[in-house]
């Protein structure tokens, strides 16, 4: 079967904005997988049983070591800039009863992805999308090859896809530990970390 090739045409980029509408008017199929990733509606990939068991992990790690002083949520929308708005599989923010109840959580201070197939949009588009807006800290908990990987310092960088990036990027195995910028003195196990 010959591929057909597609004539010239203007991509529209959406707002945030113009992406909570959508939202909500229902536009969406229920249960649809969706984020604004720097105005293009990118669909997520679904997830397995190691990808869901990480992110209880993840969120279990967390809680514990960070205790009630942070709300610590999972796969719900982040507020990054007017043209992004992802869904991290974990990110801690401020708690506060009365913050995000008319606008979702704008400055996550640690974002944790968890990749098993999404390793690449992870890595070379979230990372620099997340540095983009100062997250200052930014883990991926890589079940491929067993690993977290810390990105701190976000900057700016020409060469990075979308103009930022993290001056720092460090991969930890298995026996290492990693400490929240948040709370230093309380490091967590990595291996804690993996399913």
């Amino acid at each position: 079967m010959r591929a057909t090739a597609l004539p010239e045409t203007a991509i529209r980029r959406w707002t945030r904005v113009e992406y909570d509408r959508l939202v909500d008017l229902g536009v969406f199929q229920p249960g649809e997988r969706l984020e604004l990733l720097d105005g293009w509606l990118v669909v997520r990939e679904p997830q397995g049983t190691g990808h869901s068991a990480a992110i209880r992990r993840v969120l279990a790690v967390l809680r514990r070591t960070l205790g009630e002083t942070w709300q610590i949520d999972s796969q719900l929308p982040v507020a990054l800039d007017d043209l992004s708005e992802p869904e991290p599989d974990v990110f801690v923010v401020p708690r506060d009863p009365n913050n995000y109840l008319d606008a979702h959580p704008s400055h996550p201070l640690l974002i944790v992805e968890v990749a098993e197939s999404s390793y690449r949009i992870d890595h070379e588009y979230k990372a620099s999308l997340y540095a983009r807006a100062t997250v200052p800290e930014y883990w991926i908990v890589d079940l491929v090859h067993e690993t977290v990987e810390v990105h701190r310092e976000p900057e700016e960088s020409a060469a990075a896809r979308y103009g930022w990036r993290y001056r720092s990027l460090e991969t930890l195995r298995p026996p290492a530990s990693v400490a929240p910028l948040i709370a230093p003195d309380r490091a967590i196990a990595v291996a804690s970390l993996l399913p």
